[in-house]
């Protein structure tokens, strides 16, 4: 064919597709037109392609039914999106929970990074300011050191057993802070509470045991000759007034600090527990710096 009857064929069928219906030329495209009768066998399939390509120019869409049930649904999609905006409401939901759980990651994490300051504040350099070695026995007649204390938190109080008003309430108030740690962390091993007497000529181990009982079971007391149990006192910067020389029978008063000492693990220093602290107050600070312990992976004693 040459480029000339090419040109006046394109044209021809233009006019002539611009002119009829495509409903009336969609069902006999292929076999009745009269521009693609004039071509042969192998040409109509060529031809058929051109006349659909320029009905689709000229009204816009294709022809088939499904083609436009897809575009539709396309363009509900598109208002409904339209409608919304950007975002849904799952998406806004989601957007609300992760920004609230950021949160209260940073200021959980905020809070531990503080405390452990504080405790690496608390200890020297080479050595502890509050605590360090001692020699002490139990209530069973047994050597007790500061290496008893490590692998768990100890709650260290000083005291004696004539002490009138002060030293009951403070041990009435370990009484419920053991009992709280324990309910919580759901071990006995992790938490240790120590009662070191500071008059030791009357807090003789059946004394201790005696009075012990009538608090808690699981406090564990301590006593010592008077050098022993003066050396642990400036340990722990427990000021101590007990005399050195007591005759038997004779009467004397003791002062001492009134203070938990909390120790950790490693028997370094971490809190510090007054008669302002509450049980529930106490209990929170021991639990937060023993969760501390446990998120970094550190070992607790566990016999």
């Amino acid at each position: 064919m040459s480029l000339k009857m090419a040109g006046l064929f394109s044209r021809t069928t233009r006019v002539a597709i611009e002119s009829i219906p495509s409903t009336r030329i969609l069902p006999s495209l292929r076999v009745s037109h009269p521009q693609c009768r004039a071509y042969t066998q192998a040409q109509r399939p060529r031809c058929t392609a051109n006349i659909q390509t320029m009905l689709s120019a000229r009204n816009g869409n294709n022809f088939s039914t499904s083609a436009f049930r897809a575009k539709a649904k396309t363009m509900g999609q598109l208002r409904q999106r339209n409608s919304t905006g950007p975002f849904s409401w799952k998406a806004a939901l989601l957007f609300v929970l992760t920004g609230a759980g950021m949160m209260i990651y940073f200021r959980v994490e905020k809070a531990r990074l503080e405390r452990k300051r504080i405790a690496e504040m608390s200890k020297g350099v080479g050595k502890p300011k509050v605590g360090g070695p001692f020699v002490l026995k139990d209530l069973d007649g047994k050597e007790f050191t500061a290496e008893d204390l490590k692998g768990k938190y100890s709650f260290v109080y000083f005291g004696f057993t004539h002490c009138p008003d002060i030293c009951p309430d403070e041990l009435d108030k370990m009484a419920e802070i053991i009992d709280k740690v324990k309910e919580a962390t759901k071990d006995d091993s992790v938490f240790l509470p120590v009662f070191i007497t500071c008059d030791p000529v009357r807090d003789t181990p059946e004394v201790l045991r005696s009075y012990l009982q009538e608090f808690h079971p699981g406090i564990v007391g301590l006593t010592g000759t008077y050098e022993q149990v003066k050396h642990v006192c400036k340990q722990y910067r427990v000021y101590f007034s007990t005399p050195r020389d007591v005759k038997a029978g004779e009467d004397y008063l003791v002062d001492h600090s009134i203070y938990f000492y909390l120790m950790d693990p490693d028997n370094d220093f971490v809190e510090c527990i007054g008669r302002q602290d509450t049980p529930e107050s106490a209990s929170k600070v021991i639990l937060e710096h023993i969760n501390d312990w446990k998120r970094e992976g550190r070992p607790l004693k566990t016999e």
